[in-house]
């Protein structure tokens, strides 16, 4: 019963999300919509923002379950952009809030995630606690995180895609100056 409830809370107040801004929904309107009481939330969550957490932390286990192998920096910005997507009302309403800061961490943990898998999927035998391997991830989370930024604050009007268009050719660029650049030491030579 106890994940029969959780799932109608979550799926009352993202409804009421994509209908109003986030700022305009109670605690009350989410438990008249799934005709619960107060303390029913309550149980469950501490307050909005709580469950706003969790519902990111899964869509993040989600996605990562459903995409365990990343080759592109492309397919990593699509997949980190998925739940955006698919929710883009949602996306705007919390975007648009006093709360931003609960999405840009879901945000920044997605892209990290996503590119942790496409880095140890392309590069299997890169060394995974090496400085190289921290500057690679951190830069390519930037570039995931700079790209979905600007098309949230374009309001996520077109498709992920059609900010992509000459990704190809940086991905191709980026995996041409790293592919075999690496010592055996574990020494980057990487010299673009």
């Amino acid at each position: 019963m106890s994940n029969q409830t959780k799932t109608a809370i979550r799926e009352a107040f993202l409804k009421l999300l994509e209908e109003r801004p986030l700022s305009k929904i109670k605690v009350k309107d989410i438990t008249d919509a799934c005709g619960m009481n107060r303390n029913s939330f309550y149980y469950h969550y501490n307050d909005i923002p709580s469950l706003i957490e969790e519902i990111f932390s899964d869509e993040i286990c989600r996605i990562i379950t459903e995409h365990p192998n990343i080759r592109t920096i492309e397919e990593c910005i699509i997949t980190a952009a998925e739940f955006g997507s698919e929710n883009r009302q949602m996306i705007r309403h919390v975007y648009s809030s006093t709360r931003r800061d609960l999405f840009e961490q879901y945000m920044w943990r997605m892209c990290n995630q996503t590119v942790a898998l496409f880095v140890s999927t392309v590069y299997p035998d890169i060394d995974t606690v090496s400085p190289e391997w921290e500057n690679l991830k951190h830069m390519l989370s930037c570039l995931c995180y700079g790209i979905f930024s600007g098309w949230l604050a374009e309001g996520l009007r077109s498709d992920i895609g059609t900010y992509l268009k000459g990704m190809g050719e940086i991905n191709r660029t980026l995996a041409t100056a790293l592919n075999g650049k690496y010592t055996s030491e574990g020494q980057s030579s990487f010299n673009p």
